[in-house]
C-alpha cells in the first residue's frame, strides 16, 4: 500500500471562489498533471484541513465531491485513494478531457512561423565563442545588468544595425524577449493598472501583463500596425512591434510612429517595442526604432532568437538609464538573472564580427525563401508583411482558412492562422506563413501545395492528394496518421512563443 503523498497546494482566501471549489479544482489538476496517480492514498481530511489551515468541513465536502464525480475511490478503514480509471471523467465547466495532440510527421514542411534557420552557422566560430567561455571561472555575483562588455558591444551592435545612439548605462541583458516584458511589467505595472497590446498580437506579451495583475486591454492594428487614433488614455503601458507586426506583417509607418510617441507624452504611458524580426528587410530601406524618436518614453526589447538561435536565451532591454537602473534593482530581489557563459559567448561572437557576418548571410537565405513565397502564391492570395520579417499573411476569407490549414495539415504542410493571436473580434483573416525553419526546397515545395489547395477550396473542389506537381513529399497513404490540423499547442506551436 503506498503512503499518503504530500500534496503542494495553497488555496486563496481573497479570491472569490469559495475555498471549497479551490480545493476540488486543484485536485482535478493534480490528477490530471499526473502529480497524483491512480491508486495514489490522499491525506486524511483531518491531516489535509490542518495543512492548508482551513476548517476539515472544507475538505470532506471537496472530497465528496470529487467522490460524486468519480475521481476519487473510498476504502473502509483504509483512506481516500485516486480512482483507477482508464480516462479522467470530465471536470465540471472545463469540457471533455483531451490528450495531448499527437506530433507532427517528421518529414513534414514547417511552415508555421516564429522559428529562424538554425542549420547554417559558422562552426568555427560558435567553438571559438565556447572555448572562451569556458576559460573564465564561474562567478559568484551576478550583474544584473549584465556583463559590463557584453553591454558594450551590444550598444555598438545597435549602432550599427539599427542606428540607434546608446550607451552600456542604457542596456540590460535579458533571457529573451519574454524575459524583458515581464521586467517592464514588474517594474511599471501592478494590480489596478491598464496594459495594452496589439490586437491581434503576441499572446506571450498578454499572458505576462496578465500575471502581473495588469488588466490587459487589446489595441487594434491594421495593414500598418497600431491604431494610434482611439487608443486609451489611462494605458500605463503599451506593448507593440513596430518593426514587422506580429501576426499581421505591417511596418508602422513615420507618420504615425509620431503620433503614437506624442500620444505616449500627452498621457505618460510607456511604449514597450518590441524590435520583432527588425534586422530582416527586403527592397525597403530600414524605418527608425521608436526608442530612437523618444529614449524617454520607450523601452526597446531585441533577442537573439531570431537572428542566432532561440536556444542561446540572450536578448537585450534598452531604455532610460533611470529606468533600467530601477529593473535591475527589482530583478535582484526576483532572483532574476542571465547566464554568465552564455552572455561571454555571445560577447565572443560580437567581438570578432562572427554574428554581424551570420546575419548578412541570413539576410541573403531568408531573402530567397521570401521571394518563393511570393512567386508562388501571389497569384493565388493577397500577401502582406512581404517587405520585412521571417513570416508573411496570406488574407483569405475567414470560412476558408480553418478548411485549409486541415487539408494543407493533411497533405504534410503545417500552417499557422491568425485566429489564435486575436483577443477581441477579428477583422483580418488569413494563414500566418513562416519561411524561417524549412529549407528552401520544402519553402517552395509547401507553397506549391498551399497554392493548389487555396485554389481547389475557393472553386469548391473536393480533397485530393496535394502533390501539386511537386514529389512524394506532399502525398499521404491512408494508412499513416495525418498531422494534426491546427497544433495550437505542443512543440509545433511552442516554438512560436520562443523569442
Amino acid at each position: 500500500m503506498r503512503t499518503a503523498v504530500d500534496l503542494p497546494i495553497s488555496l486563496s482566501r481573497d479570491s472569490a471562489e469559495p475555498l471549497i471549489a479551490q480545493l476540488a479544482d486543484r485536485l482535478r489538476h493534480a490528477m490530471l498533471d499526473g502529480a497524483l496517480a491512480p491508486g495514489e492514498r490522499l491525506p486524511s481530511t483531518r491531516a489535509l484541513a490542518a495543512q492548508l489551515e482551513v476548517s476539515r468541513t472544507v475538505v470532506m465536502e471537496a472530497y465528496q465531491q470529487l467522490y460524486a464525480e468519480g475521481w476519487l475511490d473510498g476504502r473502509h478503514g483504509s483512506g481516500t485513494f485516486v480512482a483507477e480509471m482508464e480516462q479522467p471523467p470530465r471536470p465540471p465547466g472545463r469540457g471533455a478531457y483531451q490528450p495531448d495532440p499527437p506530433l507532427p510527421p517528421a518529414d513534414a514542411i514547417d511552415l508555421t512561423p516564429g522559428q529562424p534557420w538554425v542549420r547554417d552557422y559558422d562552426h568555427a566560430a560558435w567553438k571559438r565563442a565556447w572555448r572562451r567561455a569556458a576559460d573564465l571561472p564561474p562567478g559568484d555575483s551576478p550583474d544584473p545588468y549584465g556583463l559590463p562588455r557584453l553591454r558594450e558591444l551590444l550598444a555598438e551592435h545597435l549602432r550599427r544595425a539599427r542606428g540607434m545612439a546608446v550607451g552600456p548605462e542604457n542596456i540590460l541583458v535579458t533571457r529573451g524577449t519574454g524575459n524583458g516584458l515581464d521586467l517592464c511589467a514588474l517594474a511599471l505595472l501592478g494590480p489596478g493598472t491598464r496594459a495594452g497590446v496589439e490586437d491581434p498580437g503576441y499572446h506571450v506579451a498578454r499572458t505576462v501583463f496578465a500575471a502581473r495583475a495588469a488588466e490587459v486591454v487589446p489595441c487594434p492594428v491594421d495593414e500598418d500596425g497600431v491604431i494610434v487614433d482611439g487608443l486609451p488614455g489611462d494605458l500605463r503601458v503599451l506593448y507593440t512591434t513596430p518593426a514587422h507586426q506580429y501576426p499581421l506583417g505591417g511596418r508602422l509607418p513615420i507618420p504615425r510612429r509620431e503620433r503614437l510617441l506624442a500620444w505616449a507624452r500627452k498621457t505618460g504611458a510607456t511604449v514597450v517595442e518590441d524590435d520583432y524580426d527588425a534586422e530582416f528587410r527586403y527592397d525597403v530601406a530600414p524605418l527608425p526604432a521608436l526608442y530612437g524618436l523618444d529614449p524617454s518614453r520607450v523601452v526597446l526589447l531585441g533577442t537573439l532568437s531570431k537572428t542566432l538561435a532561440p536556444d542561446v536565451g540572450v536578448g537585450w532591454l534598452v531604455g532610460d538609464p533611470e529606468l533600467v537602473g530601477r529593473i535591475a534593482r527589482l530583478r535582484r530581489t526576483v532572483a532574476d538573472r542571465t547566464s554568465g557563459p552564455v552572455q561571454q559567448a555571445v560577447a565572443t561572437l560580437l567581438e570578432h564580427g562572427d554574428l554581424d557576418r551570420h546575419l548578412r548571410r541570413m539576410r541573403l537565405e531568408y531573402a530567397r525563401r521570401r521571394a518563393a513565397v511570393v512567386e508562388i502564391l501571389g497569384p493565388v492570395c493577397r500577401l502582406r508583411g512581404d517587405t520585412a520579417g521571417l513570416h508573411v499573411l496570406a488574407e483569405l476569407p475567414a470560412s476558408l482558412v480553418p478548411g485549409v490549414v486541415a487539408r494543407a495539415a493533411r497533405a504534410g504542410v503545417l500552417l499557422d492562422s491568425t485566429e489564435r493571436h486575436h483577443h477581441g473580434a477579428a477583422h483580418l483573416h488569413g494563414l500566418v506563413i513562416g519561411y524561417g525553419s524549412a529549407s528552401l526546397p520544402d519553402v517552395r515545395r509547401g507553397c506549391r501545395i498551399l497554392a493548389a489547395l487555396i485554389s481547389d477550396t475557393r472553386a469548391g473542389r473536393p480533397e485530393a492528394p496535394a502533390d501539386a506537381g511537386s514529389g512524394t513529399r506532399g502525398r499521404r497513404t491512408s494508412g499513416r496518421p495525418a498531422a494534426r490540423a491546427e497544433p495550437t499547442s505542443g512543440p509545433a506551436r511552442d516554438r512560436a512563443t520562443a523569442r
